[in-house]
């Protein structure tokens, strides 16, 4: 019994481990760091393990020696940080509506962490909106797709083939402009009422100049910011899950 296939075996599952593991710690959901080390480990590591009959053909390993090697370990890196590095965009159309919520509203003074960019602090609304999509992810079965994506992105980047630097950044920079137009388009409502009630409270300000008009009002605008996000919060979310779906189905292709 032999085991000269043992070298190549575990040299084409830490390739493959150095892609998957890379695309699951970014990916939107799998790379949420609510999700404890050891959970987003072991999820890299068993998808790896069920990923490698399918795909180890595609690496042609004939003599392993360390150069080529350490070439195609840092290629499979940069393709899982690229690809993954573009869908974690997605998720900044979140911030993009909750901050311009925030603004409209007099909320903007209310910060937290955001679990879903590594904690960083952000727009009370935004990073609800966010925490809520990662949600509504496993909850309409978008983490199929998340795994679909991964195994497709051999055939987009095969191992080893280079890494086509200019499309990924017009990828890039795709992602964030359509993230900023649905950030924009979730919180459309309240750039409205934002207007039409400044607007208002200037016409009043100047009709009596000794009363602290939005010193009253400031309530009345949180109140009303609020009841507006309760009442918008299906529409606003069918967007950013349509967001996230279509780009998502790209990457598949």
């Amino acid at each position: 019994m032999s085991i000269n296939w043992l070298p190549q075996t575990a040299l084409i599952y830490v390739l493959v481990f150095a892609r998957v593991g890379t695309m699951i710690m970014l990916m939107p959901g799998f790379g949420s760091q609510r999700l404890p080390m050891r959970m987003r480990l072991t999820i890299a590591l068993v998808f790896t393990f069920i990923m490698y009959p399918l795909i180890s053909t595609n690496y042609s390993i004939t003599q392993i020696t360390i150069y080529p090697a350490l070439h195609l370990l840092f290629s499979e890196i940069l393709v899982g940080l690229v690809l993954g590095g573009v869908a974690r965009l997605l998720l900044s159309a979140a911030q993009v509506a909750g901050s311009t919520i925030a603004f409209q509203t007099g909320l903007s003074f209310a910060q937290t962490s955001d679990p879903t960019q590594g904690g960083v602090q952000g727009a009370i609304f935004g990073n609800f909106i966010a925490v809520l999509g990662v949600a509504l992810i496993f909850a309409m079965d978008f983490h199929h797709l998340v795994l679909a994506a991964i195994y497709k992105s051999y055939e987009m980047f095969s191992p080893g083939g280079g890494i086509m630097i200019a499309d990924a950044k017009d990828m890039a920079v795709e992602v964030i402009a359509g993230s900023f137009v649905v950030g924009v388009q979730m919180a459309a409502p309240f750039i409205v009422f934002g207007l039409v009630f400044y607007f208002g409270l200037g016409i009043l300000a100047r009709l009596m100049p000794q009363l602290q008009v939005f010193f009253i009002a400031m309530p009345a605008n949180i109140g009303i910011g609020l009841l507006l996000f309760v009442l918008l919060l299906g529409m606003m979310m069918t967007w950013y899950m349509n967001h996230i779906e279509q780009y998502l189905l790209r990457l598949i292709g």
